[in-house]
């Protein structure tokens, strides 16, 4: 009767430290509620780019991918970012997806303009670049490099 008790407190105990280490870790993973300004950006092709992926301005993380989904009239990717309100951005900031290397993911980088008009929370940011393919890049030099 007694390693009953002694098996169930112990399980007690390794159910309490497994709820405290999720617990920490969503707490600190960034998911959850987003509270932020939301704007929209559209991509010939977003490879590699996923919900939940980082969005950068001068390679400092100011916000998140929220959503992408197509654009059915043309055929375009549209990404909605989530980014801290504090900061503002001009109504010519310039969106790109940019790789982290050759075996890394993309993320999105934000390069505010000079313009002294700001874009309101909705809006689209209308200048953009699109995915590179890395790989389509590489076949086309060995092939050119072969012949």
């Amino acid at each position: 009767m007694r390693s009953n008790l002694v098996e169930t407190i112990m399980g007690a105990i390794v159910l309490l430290i497994t709820g405290g280490f999720l617990y920490f870790a969503f707490s600190n993973s960034g998911v959850g509620a987003t509270s932020g300004a939301s704007y929209t950006a559209e991509f010939d092709k977003i490879d590699g780019l996923a919900i939940g992926g980082e969005v950068k301005i001068s390679g400092i993380k100011v916000g998140s991918i929220t959503n992408v989904h197509l654009n059915h009239d043309t055929y375009g990717a549209v990404v909605e970012i989530n980014i801290d309100p504090s900061i503002k951005l001009p109504e010519d900031t310039f969106a790109k997806i940019t790789s982290e290397g050759l075996l890394g993911g993309n993320y999105l980088v934000l390069d505010p303009g000079g313009s002294d008009v700001m874009l309101e929370p909705g809006d689209q940011i209308t200048e953009t670049q699109g995915a590179v393919d890395l790989l389509g890049l590489l076949s086309k030099f060995s092939s050119s490099s072969s012949e």
